[in-house]
């Protein structure tokens, strides 16, 4: 028999209450769902290339050039990962001198509301942080 339980949980940072929970083997299964997942995008540089490659399909120098910091060579193991697990497709042009594209798949749509939502999320954690520290100045600046 599954027990069930009473949590609340977020969606859209609004709350919904009352959603029935379904005990150890749900959550084991959740917590094995959220893992693949972040083994599949894992670090610091695949959804903001996903992100970047979603505007337009993009030469290897344009990528690196947009996303600050990023190295020729992690942008090379991060763009093979990501075509291996379907995420974007690169195609070779027999140009002089040769030309390759990156673009995303229709399975990175898949990604969409996970971006959204992290992009929301990323803004208003850096708003509590510039209020937090803003905060702090002014605590300071009283016992000065």
């Amino acid at each position: 028999m599954v027990s069930k339980r009473k949590v609340s949980s977020f969606v859209y940072m609004k709350t919904i209450v009352n959603e029935e929970f379904h005990g150890k083997q749900e959550c084991t299964s959740k917590t094995r769902n959220i893992s693949d997942a972040l083994y599949v995008l894992n670090g610091k540089w695949k959804l903001p290339l996903i992100y970047t490659l979603r505007e337009s399909p993009r030469r290897f120098n344009e990528i690196l050039k947009l996303i600050e910091g990023i190295t020729p060579k992690v942008l090379a193991k991060e763009l093979r990962d990501l075509e291996s697990n379907e995420f974007i497709v690169r195609t070779v042009y027999p140009t002089t001198p040769v030309t390759v594209i990156y673009e995303t798949t229709a399975y990175s749509d898949t990604l969409r509301n996970v971006l959204y939502e992290l992009d929301h999320w990323g803004e208003q954690h850096r708003e509590k942080i510039k209020q937090s520290i803003r905060n702090n100045k002014v605590v300071a600046d009283k016992h000065l």
